[in-house]
């Protein structure tokens, strides 16, 4: 008797192992919806049921484009919710897939990415900057293009970390590269805007506003009465300099007026010196100005 209940409960433990071991490697060779009658339709209703399954879980959480909350990127998680543990993961015949990351779990992984500094460097994969390109971030906190790591999946043929062959590992679409890139041109446009108004100004006041060196000063006052190219007084409309013979006296008009020196003002005026004298003389205001732009001046002969 003793020996035909253990040959029963062993029969019995042998079946129900049989059976959970059967139902967990058709659940992941996904046999388990399977119609040799009509294969069509059990595509149709395997495909609806996934899709079913992921907006009950999931929501919008499984989307592949990019989400925007308030104006900024959203980042989500890229990996669907686990199915239900099968009968042999229940018994503990097969192990039991890891459990999904939390929020806040997510929160240390991005932490430490962030600390590493991932994003500021290139893929490890090509070798190039992330700019506005998807980006995704790994339970492992390495960080790569999307397009890098379906690539690298796609041909090793198994889903391990590029970096520290973690695998079974979950991703999660992050924004930081983007951001990064974008603060980087924002600072650039920034640069080139700055340095252009400094150019402006700099060019303006070495035009307008004499150096205090003495060589300067004078190169600077001899280039403005070059580029205005003064001939006569302002005053008293005679030529600044000649060397006309006047018929009458028989001698030159440079001899005639030979003590009729020429002043230089510091707004790059030439004048004659009693000309300019006589107007100093017959200014009413406290500080005279120049006869021609009204602005104070320093004057030295020339």
């Amino acid at each position: 008797m003793r020996k035909g209940l253990n040959s029963k409960a062993t029969s019995g433990k042998l079946a129900i192992t049989s059976v959970a071991l059967q139902d967990h490697i058709a659940r992941n060779l996904q046999l388990q919806n399977l119609s040799l009658c009509d294969p069509v339709k059990t595509r149709w209703c395997r495909r609806a049921a996934t899709e079913t399954h992921c907006k009950r879980n999931h929501g919008t959480v499984t989307q592949k484009g990019p989400q925007q909350h308030d104006g900024e990127e959203k980042e989500y998680v890229l990996d669907p919710a686990a199915p239900p543990l099968t009968l042999a993961q229940k018994l503990g015949l097969v192990q039991s897939p890891a459990r999904k990351l939390t929020v806040d779990e997510w929160s240390q992984v991005k932490s430490r990415s962030i600390h590493e500094g991932d994003s500021k460097q290139p893929c490890v994969i090509c070798r190039e900057e992330f700019r506005l390109q998807t980006q995704v971030l790994l339970s492992c906190s390495h960080v790569f293009h999307r397009a890098c790591l379906q690539a690298f999946e796609r041909f090793s043929g198994r889903k391990c970390c590029p970096m520290c062959r973690k695998e079974q590992y979950e991703t999660r679409v992050i924004h930081d590269g983007a951001r990064l890139f974008k603060e980087r041109c924002a600072i650039r446009i920034q640069a080139c805007w700055r340095g252009y108004v400094v150019r402006k100004w700099y060019g303006h006041m070495k035009k307008t506003v004499p150096p205090k060196d003495k060589q300067l000063r004078r190169k600077f006052f001899e280039t403005k009465v070059i580029q205005r190219d003064t001939q006569d007084c302002p005053i008293c409309l005679t030529a600044l300099c000649s060397a006309r013979l006047e018929p009458e006296a028989g001698r030159t008009l440079a001899q005639h007026h030979s003590n009729r020196r020429t002043v230089l003002l510091s707004c790059s005026h030439l004048f004659h010196q009693p000309c300019l004298e006589a107007f100093e003389a017959f200014c009413v205001e406290g500080r005279p100005t120049c006869p021609l732009c009204r602005s104070p001046y320093h004057k030295i002969l020339v």
